[in-house]
């Protein structure tokens, strides 16, 4: 269960990354509102989840997660350039998050 809160948390901050830039700058009410209730809803789960996860092993794949999402629609969604360089840090990304998942502890 730790870490399915644990990926719905970084769920959560793919979504929360994606809605920092329509705040322009936290000047528009809605979108800022927006903004801050995913932020506050990312940590939320992740602190479910570091309640049986090693906090150092949630946080990195919290954020792997984040990264790996925000990347991957910045490609997709955002039209952000594409090089080896990017494909390689994906994949290092992702490498990483199963590592520590397959080397966790924690069984859920």
């Amino acid at each position: 269960m730790s870490w399915l809160l644990l990926l719905a948390a970084g769920l959560v901050e793919v979504a929360w990354s994606q809605s920092i830039k329509p705040t322009a700058g936290f000047t528009r009410p809605l979108p800022t509102l927006v903004c801050f209730v995913l932020a506050a809803g990312a940590v939320y789960l992740l602190s479910l989840a570091m309640r049986n996860l090693p906090v150092g092993t949630a946080y990195a794949v919290f954020t792997g997660i984040g990264a790996l999402g925000a990347i991957t629609l910045g490609i997709v969604v955002h039209k952000d350039p594409v090089s080896m360089g990017r494909i390689a840090a994906l994949a290092l990304i992702v490498g990483g998050v199963a590592l520590a998942r397959v080397t966790s502890q924690e069984g859920a």
